[in-house]
């Protein structure tokens, strides 16, 4: 073992194989010594114009930024935020779209009570006013739950159990307590075109 004298094994030699013949080709280099690759790889941490790259990094974040003003306005996914693609968020605003949410209404109604409540101060008709606001408030969370409890089904019914719901409802909701008008992504169905 250690120290000792053996013969190697009597091998054939083998037919010396020529780059044609190969199956796989070499890259073709020769492999850059360690010193060369860490010297290509440096990059600066600090830019040396760094005027020029954060004008650069404005104008470059400017233009995703109308990208996806845009993609919201015509309802073009591929260029949407992250927050807003996909199939299941989809089918959400079109859903809350196209019904009548009583959230949608909650600031134009809350304007009117407490200008209200001022206008007829220390009145009869001023507490009035902000009891119908409360009333409306839970109105409009009652409806919030009822829409996302009946979203959820169709969702599952529609996507399978395995559709990843969880975190769903804030979309939901927040969407169904906006403005038509002022909703991004834009409605793209009309009220009472439920998706199917």
């Amino acid at each position: 073992m250690f120290g000792r004298n053996q013969q190697p094994p009597s091998v054939t030699p083998e037919p010396a194989v020529t780059p044609e013949s190969s199956l796989e080709p070499g890259k073709g280099r020769p492999t850059p010594k360690r010193k060369e690759a860490e010297a290509a790889n440096k990059r600066p941490l600090v830019p040396t114009d760094r005027k020029a790259a954060a004008k650069d990094a404005r104008s470059k974040g400017r233009e995703q930024r109308e990208l996806e003003y845009r993609a919201m306005q015509s309802g073009d996914e591929r260029h949407m935020p992250v927050r807003d693609r996909g199939p299941v968020r989809r089918y959400i605003r079109d859903y809350v779209d196209a019904r009548y949410n009583l959230g949608e209404f909650f600031l134009p109604a809350a304007a009117f009570f407490l200008v209200l409540q001022f206008a007829l101060a220390r009145t009869a008709i001023a507490f009035f006013a902000i009891l119908l606001l409360y009333v409306y408030i839970l109105a409009a969370v009652g409806d919030a739950y009822f829409l996302w409890r009946g979203l959820r089904k169709r969702l599952i019914a529609k996507f399978g159990p395995e559709a990843e719901v969880k975190g769903l409802a804030m979309y939901a909701v927040l969407r169904a307590f906006q403005l038509r008008p002022s909703r991004m992504p834009k409605p793209q169905v009309k009220r009472r075109q439920k998706p199917v």
